[in-house]
């Protein structure tokens, strides 16, 4: 009975926590699409808005099946959430070995997804933000090299460009000094000009990608214990849901077995399933 009462409310416990979590992304990702004028990423290959409105949403449907299910041992929405679950597992191990086997393409996707991204700012505030966020972190700059900012409109080293920022890089490749008391929000302009020595000494001149390719490198037992760590709460929650599946059946074999009650007594119904009773039957246990 102990074990039984374990299973069911770790289930409920873990599904409800995952449940708020996803409603945050999905209120998150309403609200970033809303706040937006118009669309002005659909070159990208995702909206960042759109996937957490889907993520946020398929979160929220398996959440609701598996604190559904468990709370009133309803069989066909714990083997719902079962499948779903296994399902997930199968395809995040086989993204997982895809993205081992085929490096060289997912490097390739990425690097024509970052240089879209460079070619679309200045068009898209959190599309902006996020750019000089990443150079800022990575202390990196375009996706190979500085000079990859000649692909945006705005810092193309065309001669009729009329733009100030002209063979520029944003402020963000901007090398940061300890002492620096007043920043020099034009040190990236006219950069593009310049040898990558000299270039070196005011802004960051390795791309992106390769910092973040080398971050995950020097980082990599991080990254493979927080994935270990997925899909050991989804193996954990697949055996959970599994085990009160068990239970569920063992206990319906078991009233089966006893005197048949009258139809007045029993609760068949889809909300008030025969297991339903469980809590109060053995309670004494």
């Amino acid at each position: 009975m102990r074990g039984y009462r374990g299973i069911k409310y770790t289930i409920f416990i873990c599904c409800y926590i995952f449940s708020v979590v996803s409603a945050i992304l999905t209120a998150v990702g309403i609200y970033a699409k809303i706040a937006k004028e118009k669309d002005v990423v659909d070159t990208l290959t995702l909206d960042p808005a759109l996937l957490l409105i889907v993520v946020g949403s398929v979160m929220f449907l398996i959440t609701f099946l598996g604190c559904f299910g468990a709370l009133r041992n309803t069989t066909c929405l714990l083997k719902l959430f079962l499948g779903i679950l296994v399902a997930v597992l199968l395809l995040q191990i086989a993204a997982g070995v895809v993205g081992y086997v085929f490096t060289d393409m997912v490097m390739e996707r990425t690097e024509r997804l970052m240089m879209k991204a460079i070619i679309r700012y200045r068009e898209d505030r959190d599309l902006e933000n996020a750019i000089d966020f990443i150079q800022k972190k990575f202390r990196c700059c375009g996706v190979e090299s500085y000079k990859d900012w000649s692909r945006n409109v705005y810092f193309d080293c065309l001669d009729t460009n009329p733009s100030l920022e002209a063979c520029g890089v944003p402020f963000s490749c901007c090398i940061s000094l300890q002492n620096q008391t007043v920043l020099n929000t034009m040190c990236g302009y006219g950069v593009q000009q310049l040898e990558e020595s000299s270039a070196g000494q005011d802004v960051f001149t390795i791309g992106c990608l390769q910092r973040i390719a080398s971050w995950a490198k020097n980082n990599l037992l991080l990254v493979a214990g927080l994935t270990a760590g997925l899909l050991l709460l989804e193996v954990c929650m697949i055996g959970l849901a599994a085990g009160q599946i068990s239970w569920i059946k063992k206990v319906q074999q078991l009233q089966n077995e006893d005197a048949p009650r009258s139809r007045s007594e029993r609760k068949d119904s889809y909300w008030y399933p025969a297991f339903a009773d469980f809590d109060d039957e053995y309670n004494s246990e």
